[in-house]
């Protein structure tokens, strides 16, 4: 294939998604090579490439507006996500830290029970146990279609947290999420 051709490749690649080093390795082969280029390209168009190498994902990222430019239209789109989604990112990304500090190496795999029994603990109230659990799966899928999960091959109850969970769940979010669960701890505490 052509540097040109890998070049287009790679950019119609990102506009796709993230880009993992591990599953698309011509892709990655070319941001490493002819990164510039590929940057170059998106910068026209007020879009960054993040590529963290020592993770092994990339993807887009819009550029924040400068004050006194006129917006350019959004090319990556926001999406507003459910309490049940953002719980489980958060979730995933704690329990991703976790992993790490105690010194976890390779990928974190999680079964679905682990899963269910994470989101459990803040919905306490739900005496349905068929409801939490249906509710947890779809929940589940929804953060396969973000790329913040992935379903290992051959088997139905295996999840990969995805690394890139790290690109939008930084550890600010992770204090102010734990300062808000201190918040309603105190809460809940007051009124009994």
């Amino acid at each position: 294939m052509t540097d040109e051709r890998a070049i287009a490749s790679a950019i119609i690649r990102l506009m796709q998604g993230v880009v993992y080093r591990e599953s698309d390795e011509d892709t990655w082969a070319t941001l490493e090579r002819s990164g510039a280029g590929v940057r170059d390209h998106f910068a026209t168009i007020g879009v960054d490439v993040v590529v963290d190498d020592s993770e092994g994902y990339a993807y887009l990222r819009s550029r924040p507006e400068s004050e006194g430019d006129e917006p350019l239209p959004r090319l990556v789109r926001r999406r507003a996500l459910t309490y049940n989604v953002s719980l489980l990112l958060v979730l995933l990304r704690k329990r991703l830290l976790e992993f790490e500090i105690t010194g976890g190496e390779g990928r974190l795999v999680l079964s679905t029970d682990q899963i269910v029994e994470m989101l459990r603990l803040f919905h306490a109230d739900s005496t349905n146990e068929a409801r939490l659990v249906d509710q947890a799966e779809s929940t589940i899928k929804k953060a396969v279609e973000l790329g913040f999960l992935r379903q290992l091959r051959g088997q139905t109850d295996q999840w990969e947290v995805r690394r890139i969970i790290k690109a939008y769940i930084d550890a600010q979010t992770l204090s102010d999420f734990a300062g808000k669960l201190r918040e309603y701890a105190g809460a809940v505490a007051t009124d009994e």
